[in-house]
Parts: structure tokens; C-alpha cells; sequence
């Protein structure tokens, strides 16, 4: 070593703090810093920016070897303190201490994640249970003349799937029973792309006569086997952007074609009974306008495996108990969650829940829309109360000829 304070003195401090035998008093450090810093006067911000960079290299396990001079001499002297950036106050020129913000992580990825709620109706899955129970008969006009019944078994697999297509394209505005009449008559004439494009206006027209909008879709029909004759060859499209390019092709149609004919399920299937119940249910966050409106609110909460199931459910509950006049709330067994339960019904809302209001055992049967029209004009003439579900053991009355 150069430095003169390691050449004038042999001793040697042991880990005890005693001196090894025959050492020599030495001067003392504070002393010779003290003299040193007087020989060489440096500013003090230079001093301090030395000091911070060496207690930075401190640190280490083994940096205390490496220090030498007077960064070494200048660490011992007791009477320098430097506090470090944590316990020094933080300096506010308008005098306000600033405020220390704890950030938390989430183990794993070391990023925060903000929690989002997850919205779900309070009583959906109840309800859900109690709609398979009244739904478990099977006898709604949807279970036997939907868009699954509607198709020929014996067909080859484009021409089941174009048939498909086209009981949904009449399905629209137009009840099950009259799109079943309508769909048999295009089968036994021949329900394929190149029938449809080869038969005229009017005779197609009377075909499909009397579904909603018949001369529409007269149109539709034959602009949609057009494009899928010259850009699928005489095949439906596999993807829903495919299906509602086609003329009078919605996105209610285009989902139902992807589960009926695809066998994919891409979204739910919302029309007029889906929309009506899913807003009486209180199963949307705020009530929505328009089907489509229903179809994305519904998708946010309720799980993907249930897509394909709700349409079936929803529909056929809404053609026998919850029907868009007059619903059956009193033979519902959703009657005291339902938030619209008996508003748009004549019976009351009864005060006390019952303990059995619904038994599959009964022998009474919900009567489908048609018969119920013909129970009421019966009954008006007959100047008879109208049977409810609530009397099931009540006697028939007999046709009068």
C-alpha cells in the first residue's frame, strides 16, 4: 500500500478487538482524516455523491476488501452520517409531505389485475330448474314442428342442411304449425336449391302460403339459393358471418343453422319468446329493446354450455305458460321469483306460496296457444268461467252439437 496510515503501523486487530503481540500504538484515524481532509478540500456535494456511490458498492459480500484510501478512511470517521433515500424526508417546496402509494401484486404473474364483477340474476338458476320441470313433457308445438322436425331424414346432408336454412327463413313472424304446413308442401315439390331456382314467383308463393310476409320470402328464397348455388354449390355457409350475408338471413337464424344443421354452437338463438321471457325474468342486467339486444346480454353471464338449450327451453315455455297475452302465471312455478309475475295475468298473485303448485303426475295438461283460443271462444259462448290450471280435477264439459 502507498498509503503512509498502513505503512506506519504493524498492528493488527483480531475479530476480539485485541492487538496481536509486539504491534505498536497507532495514530489516530480520526486525526489523520481529519488532517487529510484539511490538505484536500473538496466541495461538499462531491463528497456526498462519493459517499453514496461507495455505499452503494458496499453492499456486496465482499466489497469491504476492495475499498482502499481515502474512501475506505472516510467510511470509519463516526462523526459522517448519511441517511438513505427511504428514511430521508421527501422535500416539498409547498411544505406537504407526499403521500406513499402501496402497490400490491398478485402472486404469479406479478401484475395487479382488477377485479371485475361477474353479474348474474339472483334466482336464474332456480328458475332455470323449475322451466326443464314444466318444460319436461315435451308436447310444446316447437318439440314437433321446429326447424329440427322440419327437414328430410332421407336427404343427403347439403340438401338437410338447405331445408334447415329455409324452415328458419319462414319460421319468421310465422307460428310453428303453419311453417310445418308450409315446409311439407316445399318437400313434396322438391325443397332443394335447384328446385327452388326453377320454380316462378307464384307458384313458390302459393307453396308457402300463409307464412308471414309469404311474397318477401318468396324473394329471399330465391336470392338465397342463387348465392348459395354459385358461391357454395348448392351447400350453406359454415360460419355465421357466411349465413347473414344471405338475404333474409338474421343473426337468430344464422346461430339456430350453426347448432341444427352444423352441430356448432356459436350463440343464442333469440326470438320473439326468448326475448319476452328473458325480460320478464329479470334476467338481463337492464331491459333490452330488440332481440339482438337480448342475445349479447344474455351471452355476458349465462354459461356457453346452456346456449344451445335455452332457445328450446324459452320457446316452448312461451308458447304454453308464458304467452305474450294473458300469461299462465298462476300455474308457473316461477310466480313468486318472477319480477312480472301476475302483471299481465287476470289471476291475483296469491299471498302465501303453497307447498306443491305444480305435480307432472297431474293428469291436467297445459293447453298449447290454438287450443286456448278455441277454450276462450267456447267459454264466451257458453257464458262459463274460464278454466284455470289451478282446478285440475274439475269436470269436462260436454260438447254441445
Amino acid at each position: 500500500m502507498s498509503s503512509p496510515y498502513f505503512m506506519q503501523s504493524s498492528s493488527v486487530i483480531t475479530r476480539s478487538g485485541s492487538r496481536a503481540a509486539g504491534s505498536t500504538p497507532a495514530v489516530s484515524l480520526k486525526s489523520k482524516l481529519t488532517s487529510r481532509l484539511k490538505a484536500d478540500t473538496v466541495p461538499s456535494a462531491a463528497v456526498k455523491v462519493e459517499v453514496e456511490e461507495t455505499r452503494i458498492d458496499v453492499q456486496g459480500p465482499n466489497s469491504a476488501s476492495l475499498l482502499t484510501g481515502s474512501c475506505f478512511e472516510y467510511l470509519q470517521q463516526p462523526t459522517v452520517q448519511v441517511k438513505s433515500e427511504q428514511e430521508a424526508p421527501a422535500q416539498n417546496p409547498h411544505g406537504r409531505r407526499r403521500r406513499q402509494l402501496k402497490v400490491e401484486y398478485d402472486e404469479g404473474d406479478g401484475v395487479s389485475l382488477m377485479k371485475t364483477e361477474h353479474w348474474q340474476p339472483p334466482e336464474w338458476k332456480k328458475q332455470l330448474e323449475f322451466i326443464r320441470e314444466m318444460r319436461s313433457n315435451r308436447d310444446a308445438p316447437v318439440d314437433n314442428m321446429g326447424a329440427e322436425k322440419c327437414y328430410d331424414t332421407e336427404a343427403p346432408a347439403h340438401v338437410r342442411r338447405f331445408q334447415v336454412l329455409v324452415s328458419l327463413m319462414l319460421s319468421s313472424q310465422t307460428k310453428d304449425q303453419v311453417t310445418a304446413t308450409a315446409m311439407q308442401k316445399l318437400r313434396a315439390h322438391g325443397c332443394t336449391v335447384e328446385n327452388i331456382l326453377a320454380t316462378d314467383d307464384e307458384k313458390l308463393g302459393k307453396l308457402i302460403y300463409p307464412v308471414g310476409f309469404w311474397r318477401n320470402k318468396v324473394k329471399y328464397l330465391k336470392l338465397t339459393s342463387a348465392m348459395l348455388q354459385k358461391e357454395y354449390g348448392g351447400d350453406i355457409p359454415n360460419t355465421v358471418e357466411g349465413l347473414v350475408r344471405l338475404p333474409g338471413v338474421g343473426p337468430k337464424m344464422a346461430h339456430l343453422a350453426m347448432d341444427i344443421a352444423w352441430d356448432q354452437v356459436s350463440g343464442i338463438g333469440v326470438d320473439t319468446h326468448v326475448h319476452r321471457i328473458s325480460n320478464r325474468l329479470g334476467w338481463l342486467r337492464k331491459p333490452s329493446k330488440n332481440p339482438e339486444e337480448t342475445r349479447k346480454a344474455l351471452e355476458e353471464w349465462l354459461p356457453r354450455e346452456l346456449w344451445s338449450e335455452i332457445n328450446w327451453l324459452l320457446v316452448g315455455f312461451g308458447q304454453q305458460v308464458c304467452l305474450p297475452v294473458n300469461p299462465l302465471c298462476s300455474a308457473c312455478l316461477n310466480q313468486y321469483s318472477c319480477p312480472s309475475a301476475h302483471k299481465n295475468s287476470p289471476a291475483k298473485r296469491p299471498k302465501t306460496e303453497p307447498q306443491h303448485t305444480w305435480s307432472l303426475k297431474s293428469p291436467f295438461k297445459i293447453k298449447s296457444e290454438h287450443e286456448q283460443e278455441a277454450a276462450v271462444k267456447d267459454e264466451m259462448i257458453d257464458k262459463e268461467p274460464l278454466l284455470t290450471c289451478v282446478s285440475p280435477t274439475r269436470p269436462k264439459r260436454k260438447i254441445k252439437k
